[in-house]
């Protein structure tokens, strides 16, 4: 019994979708390329939070989500244009026809060359048809791509984290099976890469082909490169799809290298993103952030110029800051870390009471009110952070300081945090925000 895909019904009907796809392509490509330029600037927003709040597997899935919306706006705008020529030529071979060369009259040499390099002008929508095509087709493949980039990087990360450096583990397992682990996943990546840049030249090799198989088939999981391997070989067995492949990923390399460059305006002023003792960015102050999208970098005060005899400083909250207060008192780390992403779907009211969980919290800022402080001109204020939330809706910690005997003009306020190093304890400043002081 004959399956689906060879009935000639079934050909039939593939033959006339082919013939009328570039309607669907068109439509396609109109709605995403509104939703993906609606969306860009949100993606960016959400990945800048995420990294500022030290969300790292968040800020990973949102690099990912925005370079896979970056390159299918640059694909999708790419078959739009070509789409658009190809139609334009359409209309034109309607009202003048093929290329008549001899109505020309250029001389023999150059009509000659006409003839060779261009053709006939079906020859020249049929290229444009091609072109709209593949780069559509490409478009959605080149997701999957960087997809199988992110999981084979996932997967490296994954087993040094939770296999190797994993204390609760024994050390033939973490160490036994974790290093071999990771020197095959290291490896079988180089292969995948060498296998992918040269379309398959590993799979060709008899003696080689028997070695990479077991490679293949673990990353064919990693990549998930099972869902759109039917894709991957129809592009590499076509010359003209190949050529289309090998010229858009440098395409993509030129793009992301033009981004990157930057217009410098002086050898000695760099404007970096955090303050210090000769720069005041915005984002150390909260009045200053109006716009959406802007965000605290680690900690910030109501505005450059304070008035009020008292000084309110905010802390954003990152996971190295609750990692600190673990190492400095462990006794404070519970069983299993529920950091990162969760459900929110519980099925045990099991955990700590609340009076046990409000005395945890009291330990926790306690711990956290020894390991951070704020010095003004190296004086230093006595604080006592609690939990609160910034002008920008940011989690972390605030305080109150009192200014009053501070002298007019300008200061420069210090957040620091001790360092514990084996038995050694340094201080380190991580930010440092200027200010000035006028009480009226």
């Amino acid at each position: 019994m004959s399956s689906k895909h060879d009935k000639p019904a079934f050909q039939k009907l593939l033959q006339k979708l082919q013939e009328e796809s570039w309607q669907l392509e068109l439509l396609i490509s109109g709605f995403a390329i509104l939703g993906l330029v609606s969306a860009y600037p949100e993606i960016k927003i959400f990945s800048r939070q995420a990294k500022n709040l030290g969300n790292d597997i968040v800020a990973v899935i949102w690099v990912v989500i925005g370079v896979s919306c970056a390159i299918l706006i640059f694909n999708l705008l790419l078959h739009v244009i070509l789409r658009g020529l190809w139609i334009g030529a359409l209309g034109l071979r309607y009202v003048s026809g093929d290329i008549d060369y001899d109505a020309l009259k250029y001389s023999d040499k150059f009509t000659n060359y006409l003839k060779k390099k261009i053709g006939s002008f079906d020859k020249y929508i049929a290229t444009l048809e091609n072109y709209c095509s593949i780069i559509f087709a490409i478009s959605f493949l080149m997701i999957f791509y960087v997809l199988a980039l992110t999981f084979t990087i996932a997967t490296i990360g994954f087993t040094a984290e939770n296999v190797i450096s994993n204390e609760d583990l024994p050390g033939w397992v973490s160490k036994g099976i974790g290093i071999p682990l990771m020197l095959f996943i290291v490896l079988g990546m180089f292969l995948t890469f060498i296998d992918f840049i040269t379309q398959g030249w590993l799979k060709k090799k008899q003696w080689i082909s028997k070695i990479y198989f077991p490679v293949y088939w673990v990353f064919s999981l990693i990549t998930l490169s099972f869902l759109y391997r039917p894709l991957v070989y129809n592009f590499l067995d076509n010359k003209f799809t190949k050529r289309i492949s090998f010229i858009l990923v440098p395409v993509y390399f030129l793009i992301l290298l033009g981004t990157s460059i930057d217009y410098r305006k002086s050898n000695y002023i760099d404007t970096n993103n955090n303050s210090n003792s000769y720069y005041a960015s915005k984002r150390n102050y909260e009045d200053m952030l109006t716009e959406k999208g802007d965000f605290i970098s680690s900690a910030a005060i109501p505005s450059k110029v304070i008035k009020d005899s008292y000084l309110k400083i905010f802390m954003v909250y990152n996971d190295a800051i609750e990692d600190r207060i673990f190492k400095r008192n462990k006794s404070l780390k519970p069983k299993k870390d529920k950091r990162g992403l969760r459900s929110q779907i519980s099925f045990s009211n099991s955990g700590p009471s609340f009076a046990v969980r409000d005395s945890l919290k009291k330990l926790y800022l306690k711990e956290f009110n020894k390991i951070y402080y704020v010095t003004i001109d190296s004086v230093t204020y006595d604080s006592d952070f609690i939990l609160g939330e910034s002008t920008t809706n940011e989690f972390g910690f605030e305080t109150y300081i009192d200014i009053k005997n501070l002298s007019k003009g300008r200061h420069l306020l210090k957040l620091q945090r001790d360092e514990f190093r084996k038995k050694d304890t340094i201080p380190v400043t991580f930010d440092a925000i200027p200010f000035w002081y006028f009480n009226d």
